[in-house]
């Protein structure tokens, strides 16, 4: 996606995209640390939303928590499966861009007429449902999207709560990095793309993305089907050598995210010699499929790899010819609360 160039700025899908890295430069990583301090306290958090305000933004945090090693225990689900859960004694954190989720806001009605007493919120509109069953709700700076698929919220309902997590475990660093961060994501979200890659991801029958369960791959996937109108599927670490290549075949692509670098020759032998599909690569180094390179910027990189991913996808769109702002099915709120 190159800025200013005139197949670009008909779609304000782009134009939330390319906002981005002003995004991530004014973000304010202090002004929920009264939040963090009672999170902190309680000591167990469940972060829960529905698709794109859940995938990367909690899954994120949770991997990095996991790294660190910081004293706060995460877990995330969708709302209705956390209504079958025993809540007592965890702090719940919702994100719903919207602030109309209906599953979000049941969970939140049942959390209330139990008299639970830490229930947080975070939306892009100020005074929504959502945030009016909340203990403490918290409104993105980013602006309404113009798109059915959300892109800029995403990032900052990222941010947000790695900031979060960062002060409840006495670790905040993510203000150091911001204009380091902001940097690498323009770079890796305007980089040209080989048009080759683009013309084979747009003539598979299902593109496969393979990644960490770090929720940038599985955020990937979401957004080729809103974007590409094509198959799409998440194959969680190197789960596509465990069984599914037994229903690929020649005219899929895999789009391997970070890819682990002793698992690279199985991939060689069972996907591209054994199935005879095309790997495309997203990472910080050269790796022995085509790749897209992108900056690192150490615990931050999957953000990166996210603006990479979008890159890819957009130019996919473009030459199919598609309407990147609405899709035909997919709405704004999947299941709007009534």
């Amino acid at each position: 996606m190159i800025p200013n160039d005139a197949r670009y700025t008909q779609f304000g899908l782009i134009e939330d995209m390319l906002a981005v890295p002003d995004l991530i430069r004014g973000f304010d990583a202090g002004r929920m640390q009264s939040t963090s301090q009672q999170i902190a306290s309680a000591g167990r958090l469940l972060l829960t939303g529905e698709g794109s305000s859940r995938l990367f933004p909690s899954k994120h945090v949770i991997a990095e928590a996991r790294r660190q090693n910081w004293p706060v225990t995460l877990h995330t689900e969708t709302g209705l499966q956390a209504q079958e859960y025993d809540l007592t004694d965890w702090a719940v954190f919702a994100l719903s861009n919207s602030g109309r989720t209906a599953e979000v806001i049941g969970l939140f009605e049942k959390l209330q007429r139990a008299r639970h007493g830490q229930r947080y919120s975070l939306c892009a509109h100020p005074q929504s449902k959502l945030e009016s069953l909340a203990n403490a709700g918290y409104v993105l700076s980013c602006g309404e999207e113009h798109a059915v698929a959300a892109s800029k919220s995403v990032i900052e309902q990222a941010l947000f709560l790695r900031a979060l997590l960062e002060h409840a475990a006495g670790h905040a660093t993510l203000a150091s990095l911001q204009e380091a961060l902001a940097q690498a994501f323009q770079a890796a979200v305007t980089t040209p793309i080989d048009q080759t890659l683009v013309e084979r991801i747009a003539r598979a029958k299902s593109i496969y993305w393979v990644g960490r369960n770090d929720g940038v791959a599985e955020e990937l996937t979401l957004k080729t089907n809103e974007i590409t109108r094509k198959s799409a599927d998440y194959l969680e670490g190197t789960y596509a050598v465990h069984g599914i290549e037994e229903v690929m075949d020649a005219s899929d692509v895999l789009i391997w995210v970070n890819p682990y670098p002793g698992s690279e020759d199985k991939f060689q032998k069972t996907l591209v010699d054994g199935v005879g599909l095309t790997i495309i690569a997203i990472a910080s180094l050269p790796t022995r499929f085509p790749t897209i390179i992108i900056p690192e910027v150490a615990s931050l990189s999957p953000f990166v790899q996210m603006a990479a991913g979008w890159n890819l996808i957009v130019e996919v769109g473009l030459h199919l010819g598609i309407n990147l702002d609405k899709p035909i099915r997919a709405r704004k709120v999947g299941n709007e609360f009534e």
